[in-house]
């Protein structure tokens, strides 16, 4: 296992945390795999999905099968940049139910507003969160899978939709200021760079694209109003999935928020729309509390910022949201049971023999 301290992190975030997501990438996957040679039948049973889901689009299934197909099948002999590939072949239908309401938003702030507000008819593991300086702005992808990395092919997947999100909005032919990647170039960049233009940066501190404010707010010239009503009556009318649990929103919105300096319970609350009191009360009636989710959240950010060389040990401190480092190593070692220099020295030596084997 790469990311050491998994087993602890397991605690932390994996088994009481369904995360859920559409299917309709395993329907794009299914015909890349198949060009290149992968059983894509045989893949599914492998991580037991059924293998209905390559041509039902609107299933709900464990983001960790999703990942384990693509990890198993993204070899470099096989099909290399996997998830790249399926976000280029994404297309604005492929949000299902909530396609026609995007395509009528007035701009593209709008439409990442509704993407967030549907998200249940999406994906329980992502979010974007939009910030904003002058006239850059960056749509971070923020992933939340109770591992302690998501893994390059889930990563590269949900920011190759977002991109064809964006370029839906923008034109076809619409170039970012850059896309950016916290994981290392991979060897060849072709696809990357046939899809994303040529600005796409690797080892880079986050993963998402830049864009500008103007870009943001510039008029969908497609955008009706009453159409986009009509579409918003028949989400109303679709059956929602069972609620995420208060747990559950708190963690995501935890993930957005910690790495911002926003990890205390008022920006959270504000976020689900509840008064603070209430949010803790409603976390003890099912046996949380707010301080052990934060405990929680900060233990998955500081294992994916470590793994990173991008990252002093500094600098996850202030996004975990610490500040002082001196602090930030007593917690974690408590935690995982070394400081997190030694942690990361050990993460990047069992990356660097995983390299070393591959290259073999």
């Amino acid at each position: 296992m790469l990311f050491l301290g998994y087993d602890r992190m397991i605690e932390f975030c994996g088994e009481d945390m369904a995360i859920l997501v559409r299917s309709a990438s395993l329907t794009k996957y299914s015909e890349i795999a198949c060009a290149a040679g992968i059983d894509p039948v045989r893949a599914l049973r492998e991580v037991g999905l059924d293998p209905s889901c390559l041509h039902s689009p609107d299933l709900r299934i464990p983001e960790l099968s999703l990942a384990r197909v693509f990890e198993a099948s993204a070899k470099p002999s096989a099909c290399p940049s996997l998830g790249v590939r399926i976000g280029e072949a994404w297309r604005l239908s492929d949000f299902g139910a909530v396609s026609l309401f995007l395509q009528h938003q007035p701009t593209l702030r709008q439409v990442l507003a509704q993407i967030e507000r549907y998200r249940h008819l999406l994906s329980d593991s992502v979010a974007i969160r939009v910030d904003e300086s002058q006239d850059v702005v960056v749509l971070h992808v923020v992933l939340v899978t109770g591992r302690p990395h998501p893994g390059r092919e889930i990563v590269e997947l949900t920011v190759g939709v977002l991109f064809s999100l964006v370029r839906a909005m923008l034109g076809p032919q619409y170039e970012p200021r850059g896309v950016h990647f916290a994981h290392a170039a991979p060897d060849s960049l072709r696809v990357y760079r046939r899809f994303f233009g040529p600005k796409v940066d690797f080892d880079s501190g986050f993963d998402g694209i830049v864009i500008t404010r103007r870009e943001l707010d510039r008029p969908n010239p497609l955008a009706d109003s009453r159409l986009a009503y009509y579409a918003q009556e028949l989400l109303a009318l679709q059956p929602r999935p069972g609620h995420d649990s208060i747990a559950d929103d708190v963690r995501r919105a935890l993930h957005i928020l910690v790495p911002n300096g926003q990890g205390a319970i008022e920006p959270v609350s504000r976020r689900l729309g509840v008064a603070p009191r209430t949010l803790q009360r409603q976390l003890e009636q099912t046996g949380n509390s707010f301080s052990s989710l934060v405990n929680e959240v900060r233990a998955s950010l500081a294992l994916r910022y470590l793994s990173h060389r991008h990252f002093s040990v500094s600098d996850v401190a202030d996004l975990v949201g610490f500040s002082e480092i001196s602090a930030f190593s007593r917690w974690f070692s408590a935690e995982f049971g070394k400081p997190p220099s030694r942690w990361r020295s050990d993460c990047l030596d069992t990356a660097d023999r995983s390299r070393s084997c591959k290259g073999h």
